[in-house]
């Protein structure tokens, strides 16, 4: 791989040819930028190259692997791990400007999209034609559908209606040959061939560069019905949660905060929560407005166990901006108090939350680091954070150990080490510990097949 100060005058002017002087930038005040994601990892890249087309994206491509040059997808860098960190230097690929809606057919349920399409602005358009596509990322209102699919993205609609990978029908992809080739189908039915589709969403932009998206839409429900259950400790929510995925109306947001962070939103807002409260869990059903309060009722029967406190149902839109507060104020309040913490996304069965967030607290007095845990309950997929003070050499020290027993103990659970803000570079060293090692040496042999050069987003994910 070329260090980054190499890129010749040749390879320069080959780059230009290939991208349009017009979709290129080289300055390096201008390309400073473009190595940034939302972790607080920054990597200058020699070249930023805007994709207007998959033709010019393979000619990119093609020239890179020709000079074994690094190249690096990028959305809008709202990624936490560093996988569009340009670690090696070489060119950014930004796929800003590629983001049009190509299709959107309700009869076939489908929508075409360009990768640079903010996840919001899909939703907008699809919502006039009564769909939605359902992976809801909290940064949906600046985040695009490839860094979604580069990562498998969710957010809290997944436990109803699935990730990306249960959401995309097919693809149109660049290789790291610089070939193209379309995967997976149109149609809600197809098994011919393996599925790449799936094998490329959530690899990260390190098998292929997205293209174009072939997404699988969802009807909008007719209703919808908001609960809060304020638990005792985390045990009782727990117990809670595995007591409402056990039984037959599957919610469609199940969202939790542990003590630590109804605390931490207590010191900065003003919260209407019972006396007690150790647990929070936030409650969404949607369905056919016929049988939704049938729903609802099944669900909150569900949520009545030992250590329930209360159990709130919002009557009106005002009721449930409510009830949502309190989950709405814990980012602001996180961002105050460790502007620069560590946050994972770890996922443990669901029946084991209760043990794992009490071992988490277990951790945080060994350690002295403290930690505020929420997410999306209903997946077991729990938001880490780790509270440090980055210029605090002892506490950075300290918060290596502790993550580094908090991913034992995810392991040890059943668990996995991330379940939508993939690997990148923060947590490529933990992987051995999860794959086997016939798993990682076929998952490198698929790398050599679609990138022998090595040259995408090299040395992110494995």
């Amino acid at each position: 791989m070329s260090p980054p100060s190499e890129l010749s005058a040749g390879f320069r002017a080959s780059l230009a040819q290939a991208a349009g002087s017009a979709a290129m930038l080289t300055d390096p005040a201008d390309c400073w930028p473009y190595g940034y994601d939302n972790s607080r990892r920054h990597a200058l890249p020699q070249a930023v190259v805007f994709a207007r087309e998959a033709a010019q994206i393979a000619a990119v491509v093609a020239l890179c692997a020709e000079s074994a040059t690094a190249l690096t997808a990028r959305g809008m860098g709202t990624g936490t791990t560093g996988a569009t960190v340009p670690e090696r230097g070489g060119v950014v690929l930004s796929f800003e400007r590629m983001d049009e809606i190509l299709r959107i057919a309700p009869g076939d349920r489908l929508a075409v999209v360009q990768p640079g399409v903010i996840n919001a602005n899909l939703q907008k358009a699809l919502a006039t034609s009564g769909f939605f596509w359902p992976p809801d990322p909290t940064s949906a209102a600046v985040c695009t559908i490839g860094g979604n699919l580069a990562y498998n993205s969710a957010g809290p609609r997944a436990v109803k209606y699935g990730t990306p990978r249960d959401n995309t029908l097919g693809l149109r992809v660049v290789s790291g040959t610089g070939e193209m080739l379309r995967t997976g189908v149109s149609t809600s039915k197809g098994v011919v061939g393996y599925d790449l589709t799936r094998l490329i969403i959530g690899s990260e932009g390190t098998l292929a560069l997205i293209t174009e998206a072939t997404l699988k839409l969802t009807p909008l429900p007719e209703a919808k019905r908001t609960l809060r259950a304020t638990y005792a400790d985390i045990h009782a929510a727990a117990a809670a949660v595995s007591s409402i995925m056990a039984q037959a109306v599957t919610p469609c947001a199940l969202e939790f905060m542990d003590a630590s962070a109804i605390a931490m939103v207590s010191r900065y807002s003003k919260l209407d929560l019972p006396e007690g409260a150790g647990a929070l869990l936030m409650i969404e059903v949607d369905g056919p407005a016929a049988c939704i309060h049938e729903a609802q009722a099944a669900v909150a029967a569900a949520a009545q166990c030992d250590g329930l406190l209360e159990l709130r149902l919002a009557e009106s839109a005002e009721e449930v901006a409510a009830l949502w507060k309190t989950r709405k104020a814990l980012s602001p309040a996180l961002r105050h108090i460790a502007p620069k913490k560590i946050n994972e996304d770890v996922v443990v069965p669901v029946s084991r939350m209760g043990e794992f967030i009490e071992a988490l607290d277990r951790l945080a007095h060994e350690s002295g680091i403290r930690i505020v845990n929420f997410g999306h309950a209903g997946n077991g997929n729990i938001h880490v954070n780790l509270l440090i003070d980055p210029n605090d050499p002892d506490e950075v020290a300290r918060a290596a150990t502790c993550l580094d027993a908090v991913f034992s103990l995810v392991l040890r659970l059943d668990g996995t080490l991330s379940g939508e803000h993939g690997i990148g570079l923060e947590k490529r060293d933990f992987v051995e510990r999860e794959l086997d090692p016939v798993a990682l040496r076929l998952m490198h042999d698929l790398k050599r097949c679609f990138d022998p050069a090595g040259i995408l987003n090299p040395g992110k994910g494995l």
